[in-house]
């Protein structure tokens, strides 16, 4: 077992089930990533601190999701762990080596290991390459294989996605947005990556197509033993898939945790509020939702103690001097709030089976239509 400590060198140690120093795959020591916006002449610079003190222990063969309002730093923690971007300070560690100081060389094989599915499947997709192409740079660029092999790797990986073979003497622009991003997956599991890092996957597409392009994921984690990090706005689709949830606010994480005892019983005030926000689909259905109070403070003037203060209806003024680091409440469920003790947050829990059933009816409706359309008639829909 992990002692806190590990991973964690400021302090705000934790420690998850099960969590040891063999099974890690990927971590983050206190990372921060500072953007200027500004420099006047005189004066300070105006720096937003996109993520701020971030540290994280993800095991090999999880699937390990990061949730959080739009812009409060999710997609750019995940090009941190790719080094897409470098950290301003702070570390990330692959499989026991600082990726930071790797040199070029030795970055692009472990790029290999590590690959990177973008939220939007058209602009990340070469117009002018054909798509048997751009499956198969990333095996050309490694130098694997001849070009029969690459070729026969393109149209297994296609068949895998559950495109057609035909589709790789076609351009991006003639295919949908759930099948871009199915060519988006084949092309990230070209290498035979140990880690893959989708950046919302699914936010663009119809929900129809969400629970196709999730259950291809879920399918090749367990057939390639792929550890997945996902970047996600639809909470009922995070529980679906996840084993453990971060959640994100203004570039720290907030509360963390197994993702049944997340949901079933929120510290912090935000996660609860999340939470509330899934849609309930049941007539008559009553909300019992956390009130958030206006909207996220200019991250380039963060508010002084705990950055959520301003919009907590539980903040007292402690919270508005002092900020809360991150620290267990057992042995899996991490939080930073300095009254996460006190907070009485279980209603969500009595909601929690209604708002997954909205998730659960998505992917029963799409294993029903994948099973028919095998030939496999009456097939019962397992989640």
């Amino acid at each position: 077992m992990l002692e806190s400590a590990i991973g964690s060198p400021n302090g705000a140690g934790w420690s998850v089930i099960g969590m040891t120093k063999t099974n890690i795959i990927l971590e983050t020591r206190d990372v921060k990533r500072h953007f200027v916006t500004g420099r006047p002449i005189f004066g300070t610079p105006t720096i937003v601190r996109a993520v701020d003190g971030i540290d994280l222990l993800i095991r090999r063969g999880e699937t390990f999701a990061i949730v959080g309002e739009s812009g409060c730093g999710k997609s750019t923690l995940a090009r941190l762990l790719t080094r897409l971007l470098t950290p301003s300070d702070g570390t990330v560690i692959y499989d026991g080596h600082d990726i930071g100081d790797l040199p070029e060389h030795e970055m692009r094989d472990l790029r290999r290991d590590i690959q990177f599915i973008f939220q939007d499947p058209f602009s990340s997709l070469n117009p002018h390459m054909t798509v048997g192409a751009l499956i198969e740079e990333p095996l050309r660029v490694h130098g694997i294989g001849n070009a029969q092999a690459r070729r026969g790797k393109v149209a297994t990986l296609l068949s895998r996605v559950g495109l057609s073979t035909m589709s790789a003497d076609r351009y991006p622009h003639e295919f949908s947005g759930g099948q871009r991003q199915r060519i988006g997956i084949a092309r990230a599991l070209a290498c035979g990556p140990k880690v893959i890092i989708a950046d919302e996957p699914v936010s663009a597409l119809d929900v129809s197509i969400q629970a196709q392009v999730i259950n291809i994921l879920e399918d090749l984690k367990e057939e390639f033993g792929l550890t997945l990090v996902v970047i996600a706005h639809d909470l009922a689709v995070v529980r679906h898939m996840s084993d453990r949830i971060a959640v994100m606010y203004l570039g720290q994480i907030v509360e963390m945790g197994q993702v049944e005892d997340l949901f079933a019983c929120p510290k912090h005030p935000y996660t609860a509020a999340l939470i509330a926000a899934i849609p309930v689909p049941q007539i008559g259905a009553k909300l019992n939702p956390v009130q958030l109070a206006g909207d996220p403070p200019n991250p380039i003037d963060m508010p002084k103690g705990c950055r959520f203060h301003p919009r907590c209806q539980f903040a007292q003024s402690r919270c508005r001097t002092e900020a809360p680091k991150l620290s267990d409440t057992n042995c899996a469920h991490s939080v930073a709030c300095h009254r996460a003790d006190e907070l009485n947050l279980s209603g969500i829990r009595d909601l929690s089976n209604t708002r997954r059933s909205s998730a659960r009816t998505r992917f029963e409706l799409y294993r029903t239509a994948r099973a028919h359309s095998d030939g496999v008639k009456d097939a019962p829909a397992t989640i």
